[in-house]
């Protein structure tokens, strides 16, 4: 398959290394497009792949067509590459909260599939919510999650709603276990260890528990159960967890972010 990325930040890169580093896509049958030359020629010493500055006929010349820029350089974008399309290609946006049908407005093409990748695909454990317009066939869907496993896991979804709820919980995920960890961390401080101490504390503690859920049947009220003796510290911490109503909290956290995704997506 024939790729064409445009937009060669961050996701746009961790996609092009990724699907290269998986052998999916060979250098000469991928090609990035961005503006930036000081980008470009990183890219280019890293990924050894076509890059381009400008639109132009290489854009009619592929297969796929990943849409890595942001939400709001997407109208412009149109504009720009729609001249070089061609009806039978096929188009994957990673544009946070840009619906299928605006894209198919915009491009004039009916093939999209809409991904929500996360910041840890960026290590290959990433984690990938998509779906597809119906113009695409079933031989392209896997083809396109064959591309998207490379950065981590994904899982298809029929109903495009599930993308935006995706987004508020495993694209913005990342962001409520760095916000636990960094609580954890300042408590861990204010009981006398150093920030160096505090930080392999819970990073380990994290870890650990993760590894440990994974390799296991059990669920996590199961586990906190394990963990949680009758009268002992772990409960103690707990019960105040209830008093604040954490759990609540952090549900209602979950709840804003899927409200302001569908939002973004109006």
């Amino acid at each position: 398959m024939t790729v064409l990325i445009i937009g060669g930040g961050n996701m746009g890169f961790t996609f092009a290394e990724s699907f290269l580093s998986a052998h999916i896509i060979r250098p000469n049958d991928l090609t990035i497009f961005d503006r930036n030359p000081q980008r470009t020629e990183m890219l280019l010493r890293q990924l050894h792949a076509n890059i381009e500055t400008g639109a132009g006929e290489f854009i009619s010349e592929v297969e796929l067509i990943v849409l890595a820029v942001k939400p709001q350089d997407s109208a412009q974008l149109y504009a720009e590459i729609k001249p070089y399309l061609q009806p039978q290609q096929l188009v994957l946006s990673i544009m946070a909260g840009v619906r299928m049908e605006s894209i198919q407005a915009g491009l004039g093409l009916t093939k999209v599939v809409r991904a929500m990748p996360n910041l840890p695909a960026q290590v290959g454990m990433g984690m990938t919510a998509f779906t597809a317009s119906e113009a695409v066939t079933r031989h392209e869907l896997i083809q396109v999650q064959n591309l998207l496993s490379t950065t981590g896991r994904a899982i298809y979804f029929e109903n495009e709603a599930m993308i935006d709820a995706a987004t508020a919980v495993s694209g913005s995920g990342p962001a409520y276990i760095y916000y636990f960890m960094q609580s954890m961390m300042d408590a861990a401080q204010k009981m006398g260890f150093s920030e160096s101490e505090a930080d392999l504390l819970v990073w380990q503690t994290i870890q650990g528990a993760t590894h440990l859920h994974n390799k296991s049947n059990l669920s996590c009220s199961e586990w906190i159960r394990r963990v949680a003796s009758k009268g002992g510290t772990t409960e103690a911490a707990l019960q105040v967890f209830e008093t604040y109503h954490l759990s609540e909290g952090i549900q209602e956290g979950l709840m804003a972010a899927y409200r302001r995704a569908e939002e973004l997506g109006r």
